[in-house]
């Protein structure tokens, strides 16, 4: 269901050395995919310095805990408004306008929400406002920048330097949680929302960069990124978009569901122990900040020395297959002993493996598309249908828990056929990818596509279009 993958190793004579425990870079490409590694680091450092403030608004509401599941509707109908704006935008600008225009719109909302917190202080307005626009953005900027690393990119040189790219990513995860914990009590609460929005300004020019220096060897860089938008008719009427679109929606209702499963462990573990009021706050919040911890450092070190040897050995397939047998294992042993002791190790294994491996290869996926399904069909499926996942998540907690009061173990075994389903979907999206390589080779060898100054095209096809691109 993949491409054939190397069975040995490659030593070439231009590849930059330092960087071969992570992965292969050419010389030539060095430059670029280091600036690009910084660049995902600011956004994700910029991310993870305004989660807490998302956090301390919101869970000081009389109903934080039950809020929060509540505002998931709320955001899945923020993003339904928000991804066919989006698509609208972006079939105007060339795509350093788009990300960088982007970026800034986001930046002033940051300056935005930091001027109404100090000049009327903490509210329940501005706590679900807060709430609604993280979980949209953290989505938006996070595909958007995949979208950019993705058109700039060749399948060859993406399975290579994805893996260092997501290195980045990874550490900007850890720094921004570890800065987060050093700044919030010197800058306050909003103070850090213009922190973040520095760090965002930061990243910007390296955006345009990249652009700059891939425009040189392609015309269709400075070009708009599509010509229609049309993000869910995008999505709806190709199979392989389909199909991650299911993925995405399936595997994040798994994930929501594991995090309530640990959540009620980990709320009973603390009764049970006679924890109560603060004691209890204490100790549920030193469990989550040893879980947060594993999860940071194990999917860094995924990310560092396991991500780029599976696709180099193995092949995307392999890495995009990782997390639904790591998910089923993990939900196997819950239903057989659902215990925080069989939960916590589980959660950390299947989180890690998502943050590092998932991210990573699912990311590949896109390499062989269209720039349209790259920059509109992506924003749709990292944006709504995950965010569709939650909401489903939290539909299937009320039925399951809520109505019909099923005990933890049986809800456990619900989630189990959701697992069994990603699995089957997985390899479905593998198969339709398989068979795209294919057509993309017959075409070539056939030399049926003409030039587009960026190497030969396919006729003009909805995405996934497989287009030859330049590396960096």
């Amino acid at each position: 269901m993949d491409e054939p993958p190397s069975t040995h190793e490659t030593h070439e004579p231009d590849t930059v050395r330092f960087l071969a425990p992570i992965t292969r870079v050419h010389r030539a490409e060095l430059i670029t995919a280091l600036l690009l590694t910084l660049d995902v680091f600011l956004v994700l450092t910029s991310y993870a310095c305004i989660k807490p403030v998302r956090e301390a608004l919101i869970l000081v509401l009389p109903r934080g805990p039950q809020d929060k599941i509540y505002l998931g509707a709320v955001i899945g109908l923020t993003t339904a408004v928000a991804v066919p704006l989006y698509g609208r935008v972006a079939t105007r600008p060339p795509r350093n306008r788009l990300i960088i225009g982007v970026t800034l719109f986001f930046a002033s909302h940051l300056a935005a929400f930091y001027a109404w917190g100090h000049a009327l202080g903490p509210s329940p307005a501005l706590a679900v406002a807060f709430y609604v626009w993280i979980s949209v953005f953290n989505m938006m900027i996070v595909a958007q920048f995949w979208s950019f690393a993705n058109d700039v990119y060749t399948e060859e040189a993406g399975k290579r330097i994805f893996p260092l790219i997501g290195v980045g990513a990874s550490l900007g995860a850890v720094f921004g949680s570890w800065l987060a914990r050093e700044l919030l009590d010197r800058v306050g609460t909003f103070g850090m929302l213009l922190f973040a929005g520095a760090l965002l300004l930061a990243s910007t020019p390296l955006v345009q960069i990249v652009h700059r220096r891939e425009a040189r060897v392609s015309r269709r860089a400075a070009q708009p990124v599509a010509e229609r938008g049309e993000a869910f008719r995008l999505v709806a009427r190709d199979r392989y978009l389909t199909l991650i679109a299911v993925f995405a929606v399936l595997f994040t209702l798994i994930k929501t569901d594991g995090e309530f499963v640990l959540a009620k462990l980990i709320r009973q573990a603390a009764e049970d122990n006679g924890h109560g009021g603060a004691a209890m706050s204490g100790y549920i919040g030193h469990l989550y900040a040893r879980y947060n911890l594993y999860v940071d450092v194990g999917s860094l070190v995924l990310e560092l020395f396991v991500v780029s040897r599976v696709v180099r050995r193995f092949g995307v397939g392999a890495a995009f297959l990782a997390l639904p047998f790591v998910a089923l294992a993990g939900n196997l042993a819950l239903a057989w002993l659902p215990t925080l002791l069989v939960a916590f190790p589980s959660r950390i294994a299947e989180n890690a493996t998502d943050y590092s491996m998932n991210n990573t290869a699912l990311n590949m996926l896109w390499l062989p598309t269209s720039r349209r399904a790259k920059y509109i069909a992506k924003e749709a499926i990292d944006t709504f249908f995950v965010r569709l996942g939650d909401v489903s998540s939290a539909l299937l907690v009320f039925v399951s828990v809520t109505l019909l009061a099923l005990p933890l173990r049986s809800f456990v075994a619900i989630n189990l056929v959701f697992v069994a389903l990603s699995v089957l979907v997985a390899r479905a999206i593998l198969a339709r990818r398989a068979s795209l390589l294919r057509g993309r080779r017959d075409e070539e060898e056939n030399g049926e596509r003409e030039d587009d100054g960026r190497g030969p095209a396919r006729p003009s096809v909805e995405a996934p279009v497989l287009q030859p691109r330049n590396s960096s």
